[in-house]
């Protein structure tokens, strides 16, 4: 009988023990005091001009009957067309964007003013076309030249570049920068000293589009080239960066 009570509370003494080892390692290591840091949002911004322009564009043809319209728009898309690649657009660079037929109705009143059934009136075709322009001294005279032809809706432009890396690394680079120096001056200012980089993660980076003009008269004179503003594109980049402090 002593001889069991003896190993029962040996056993009990055991598994006391397991159970407390391992709540006393994790009391230890949560008791270990955390590294002090500071985290700073640094902004970036670079600017390029642009070497690439966006355009849409549109062929709209009215008639009393569809095939009278599709004919019509047709014609003037297609001579739009050859007369883009004649000047150097290549295929690649020419997409249609949009494409329908559309009834067109009057709605008469009768001589009491009330409204009466919708009356057919014609319909309406509308071609849409998305075209790249890369050689940005051409732009002014595509345009010109594509209106003269048929185009009479669109004419939204957004400027572009084709290849974006170096400046988008420019930005980068301009954010990690105003980070360090937003850090050294909180610091400085706390009197602490700045430590290791801890952590990096990158906002993302931004290259708002640079419109130009939103519409197009069909009846604009367009006896010269339209003129053309290119200005410069802004590549925006922002970065988190936590730094350790040093007391």
């Amino acid at each position: 009988m002593l001889l069991t009570k003896t190993r029962d509370f040996a056993l009990a003494a055991l598994v006391s023990t397991t159970f407390f080892m391992p709540a006393a390692a994790a009391f230890a290591e949560d008791a270990k005091p955390r590294e002090a840091v500071i985290t700073v949002t640094g902004e970036g911004h670079a600017t390029v001009a642009p070497d690439m322009a966006v355009v849409t564009l549109a062929v709209v043809q009215q008639a009393k009957t569809a095939q009278d319209a599709l004919d019509q728009n047709n014609k003037a898309m297609g001579a739009v067309l050859a007369t883009l690649k004649e000047n150097g657009i290549a295929e690649r660079d020419l997409q249609t964007s949009g494409f329908s037929v559309q009834p067109q109705y009057i709605y008469p009143n009768d001589k009491d003013g009330h409204t009466q059934p919708p009356v057919l009136n014609g319909y309406q075709v509308t071609n849409g076309l998305t075209v790249r322009v890369r050689d940005l001294t051409k732009l002014g005279g595509l345009l010109d030249q594509a209106i003269k032809l048929g185009v009479n809706q669109g004419g939204d432009i957004q400027f572009t570049n084709d290849k974006q890396d170096a400046v988008l690394a420019e930005a980068r680079k301009n954010a990690v920068a105003d980070a360090a120096t937003k850090a050294k001056t909180l610091t400085e200012a706390a009197g602490v000293k700045l430590g290791r980089i801890v952590s990096i993660h990158e906002g993302g980076v931004a290259a708002p589009p640079q419109p130009y003009m939103r519409a197009m008269a069909a009846s604009a004179p367009m006896d010269k080239a339209v003129p053309v503003a290119t200005g410069e594109n802004e590549y925006n980049a922002s970065v988190s960066i936590t730094y350790s402090i040093q007391q």
